[in-house]
């Protein structure tokens, strides 16, 4: 059974970066209001804006990202940061909220291939990616992705951005849903249910699985991606991911991709 949680985790990341598409409070201030209800499937028009939300995400970076993570049993992980598309970089800071509100803090940096973690220099200040800059490469302690929920959120915001569209018409015909509408931060978005993963109509019409993808996409009128969250099996809470603009003239830290010399 943990194996094959596992690989459903994993299989959640894929997801986003998968062929097909080739063809909560505590992190960030936000509102959601005017809901409308009802499931169908996208317009024309929508499945161009939805082709368009990953384009326009690497086009705005680097981007300030916020994720929450609820990892169950009472623990609860933030991480707020910067992710460069063009370079496949993320740097920030985390948080982690233990039972009986046990607190936990540190700097993070990840890229496609996993992570590194470090405590934050004594006597530094700023934006956590600023501190971040003065970590030598020999105080990161780095690791792989593994199946946890955290590793695939960092994985999934720093996998998000693409350098060109996605094709519309492959993207409809692999099953993303229109859910309803929401207000965040004064703005409409349609809340858009993502492509569903490959192997997932046969299992559900079958009756063996369900072939709702696990991702739900915020995309507004100009193909901008607001929010991004991420079911996962065995959590009643899914992973939220927001972007909160670019920050132009900002940069991500060196040493811990330098190579070497």
């Amino acid at each position: 059974m943990a194996t094959q949680q596992k690989n459903r985790r994993r299989y959640a990341v894929a997801a986003v970066v998968a062929a097909v598409l080739v063809a909560a409070a505590g992190v960030t201030a936000w509102q959601v209001a005017g809901r409308e209800g009802g499931s169908r499937p996208l317009s024309t028009e929508e499945a161009s804006r939805l082709a368009l939300s990953r384009f326009t995400l690497y086009g705005a970076s680097p981007v300030q990202v916020a994720l929450r993570v609820d990892e169950g049993a009472g623990t609860v992980v933030e991480v707020y940061g910067l992710v460069d598309y063009r370079t496949g970089h993320a740097a920030g800071g985390y948080r982690v909220r233990g039972p009986g509100g046990a607190l936990h803090t540190g700097l993070v940096v990840w890229d496609t291939g996993g992570l590194g973690l470090a405590d934050a220099p004594a006597g530094t200040d700023g934006l956590p990616w600023e501190q971040a800059e003065h970590v030598p490469r020999t105080g990161w302690t780095s690791r792989p992705y593994g199946s946890d929920p955290l590793d695939a959120g960092l994985e999934l915001a720093v996998r998000l951005g693409a350098d060109r569209p996605d094709n519309p018409l492959l993207l409809a015909q692999a099953g993303p849903r229109r859910l309803g509408r929401d207000r965040i931060d004064g703005r409409e978005h349609d809340r858009i249910s993502g492509p569903r993963p490959r192997d997932a109509a046969p299992a559900a019409a079958a009756g063996t699985g369900d072939a709702t993808s696990p991702l739900t996409y915020w995309v507004d009128a100009e193909g901008g991606l607001r929010r991004v969250t991420m079911r996962m099996p065995g959590l009643g809470t899914p992973a939220t991911l927001d972007f909160e603009g670019g920050r132009d003239g900002a940069r991500l830290p060196e040493a811990p991709w330098a190579t070497a010399g």
